[in-house]
C-alpha cells in the first residue's frame, strides 16, 4: 500500500508498506540512488517471517519532496513521521549502502522506538577518526564524494543530466558501474529478476529530479548530526570484503565505534551480495533474544 506522508515542516514523504500487515515493523531504507521501490524479499518471504515491510523515498526521490541541506540525522524524524502515520509504535530498521547511514541515524536517536538495527555495506562518517576514508574505493566514488565536499555546485551540475539520461533509460547506470564491478557483482545484477527490480527502482528514484541523490552525495560528505558511539540497541553491520563502492574498512570502524555491534564480513562478497543477505538480515532483525558482543566472522 502507498501512503503519503506530510511531516511537521510541510513535506510530503511518500512511503509503501507490504508483507503481513500484522506483523512485525520493519524499514528498509534503500541505497543512492535508490526508491521505494527497491530490491525487497518478496511477499511470499515477508508472510512467512511475519513481517510488515515499509519502505520511502528519501527526500528528492521519487514521490518525496526534496530537504535542502538535510543531513543524515534528519532520515531518525522523517521514519519517525512515516511510524506515526501507520500507527507503529516500535520497529527494526534496515538500511543498504547509502540508507545503513540513516538506519543508524534511527538507532541512535529514537532509542525509545528502535529495536534492532541492520546495517548492510554501510559507509562510515566523513569525518571519522583513524579511518583512511577512500582506501579500497572505486575511482568515480572517489571522484564525486571529492567533488561533494569540495564543490557541491560542481557535483550539481554534473549530476543533473546523468540522472536525466538513467531515468530515461536505468540501464545506463548498471552499464556505468560494470567496468567497476567485481566478478561477483557482475553475476549478481545479471540475474533478471534482480535486474528488473534495480531498473525500476533506478527509474522510480531519478523520475522528478536528481536532488535526491545530489543531497545524498552532500549528507555522506558532512558530519552525520550524531555520534554512533551512542547507539545502544544491538546493531549488525554485515559487509563483503570486496566492495569497492563501500570499502569494508568503513564497516570495521563502525563495527569498533558502536557498542555491543555485530560486524560479519563475507571475505567473497561486494556491494550488491547484500541484496541476497536480506532474507537473513529479516530474521535476525525480528529475534527476542540478545544480540552477542562485538565479533567479526572469518572464514574457518
Amino acid at each position: 500500500m502507498r501512503e503519503e506522508v506530510r511531516t511537521a515542516d510541510g513535506r510530503v514523504l511518500t512511503a509503501e508498506h507490504w508483507g503481513d500487515p500484522e506483523g512485525k515493523p520493519v524499514f528498509l531504507l534503500h541505497g543512492m540512488p535508490g526508491s521505494r521501490l527497491g530490491p525487497a524479499p518478496r511477499g511470499m518471504v515477508l508472510y512467512q517471517r511475519r513481517v510488515r515491510l515499509i519502505a520511502y523515498d528519501r527526500p528528492g526521490y521519487g514521490g518525496s519532496d526534496r530537504h535542502p541541506g538535510r543531513t543524515v540525522a534528519d532520515v531518525a524524524q522523517d521514519v519517525a513521521a512515516i511510524a506515526d502515520a501507520l500507527g507503529v509504535d516500535t520497529f527494526a530498521v534496515a538500511g543498504r549502502s547509502g540508507g545503513a547511514p540513516g538506519a543508524l541515524a534511527c538507532a541512535a536517536l529514537l532509542p525509545e522506538r528502535v529495536t534492532r538495527t541492520a546495517a548492510l555495506v554501510p559507509l562510515a562518517p566523513r569525518d571519522a577518526e583513524d579511518l583512511d576514508w577512500f582506501a579500497g574505493m572505486a575511482a568515480s566514488n572517489v571522484r564525486e564524494y571529492t567533488t561533494a565536499a569540495a564543490d557541491p555546485e560542481e557535483l550539481t551540475a554534473r549530476l543533473i543530466p546523468r540522472a536525466s539520461g538513467i531515468a530515461r533509460d536505468p540501464g545506463r547506470l548498471l552499464d556505468e558501474l560494470r567496468r567497476e564491478l567485481t566478478a561477483s557483482d557482475r553475476m549478481i545484477v545479471a540475474d533478471a529478476g534482480l535486474r528488473s527490480m534495480l531498473l525500476r527502482n533506478y527509474r522510480e528514484a531519478l523520475r522528478s529530479s536528481a536532488y535526491g541523490w545530489i543531497d545524498d552525495m552532500l549528507a555522506a560528505s558532512v558530519p552525520w548530526g550524531f555520534d554512533p558511539a551512542d547507539i545502544r540497541c544491538p546493531v549488525l553491520i554485515w559487509h563483503g570484503e570486496l566492495d569497492v563502492f563501500s570499502p569494508v574498512g568503513h564497516a570495521r570502524w563502525l563495527g569498533r565505534r558502536i557498542p555491543g555491534a555485530t560486524t560479519t564480513i563475507d571475505p567473497y562478497a561486494a556491494h550488491f551480495a547484500a541484496l541476497r543477505a536480506l532474507p537473513g538480515i529479516l530474521t535476525w532483525l525480528l529475534r527476542e533474544l540478545p544480540t552477542p558482543s562485538v565479533e567479526e566472522q572469518q572464514p574457518a
